[in-house]
């Protein structure tokens, strides 16, 4: 298995397991799915102790969250950003920061990567409304990637952008 990481602060964004494929030479598009996870309880096993005799036990309810499961599975924290300004202002910095890295590591990548960021920016930001943001567990300054989230035409089906070169992949 291999999962995707952060290139700047190494949370777990993704993996292989979920369908993907490579969208605009920029972003990896995987596919999810609508999902419940519940927790919580606690196994009397766990405790120890004979229930039954024990005088009437208090009993706690079951939690659950409901979500998409590459966000569930990764402990993606959603942001928000004010305005489409704010966002575009976010983006910029992150695209500056990462063509700078390529730049260092693979120039000839980091010219294809300028030329693909442009028009597939474009469209993101024309469909700013359709989205959720999400950034890796623990990225509270958002010094990593903010990835996108949307539904396809049918309105169930989950997708996730992750910008392809702002990840690592390490074999599991």
């Amino acid at each position: 298995m291999i999962i995707y990481k952060d290139l700047f602060t190494g949370a777990e964004l993704f993996s292989d397991t979920y369908k993907m494929k490579v969208v605009d030479d920029i972003f990896y598009e995987v596919e999810g799915k609508m999902t419940t996870e519940s927790g919580g309880g606690i196994d009397d096993a766990l405790i120890g102790g004979n229930a039954s005799a024990e005088d009437g036990a208090e009993e706690l309810e079951e939690t659950s969250v409901s979500g998409c499961n590459i966000v569930l599975a990764n402990k993606l924290e959603e942001t928000s950003f004010s305005s489409k300004k704010d966002y575009q202002l976010a983006v910029k910095g992150y695209l500056k920061k990462l063509s700078e890295r390529l730049q260092e590591k693979d120039p000839e990548r980091a010219a294809a990567f300028k030329a693909a960021a442009q028009p597939a920016m474009k469209k993101i930001f024309e469909n700013y409304k359709d989205f959720q943001f999400f950034h890796g567990e623990g990225d509270y300054e958002t010094a990593g990637m903010v990835a996108l989230l949307n539904f396809r035409e049918d309105g169930l089906t989950p997708y996730m952008l992750f910008f392809k070169d702002g990840v690592i992949e390490e074999k599991v």
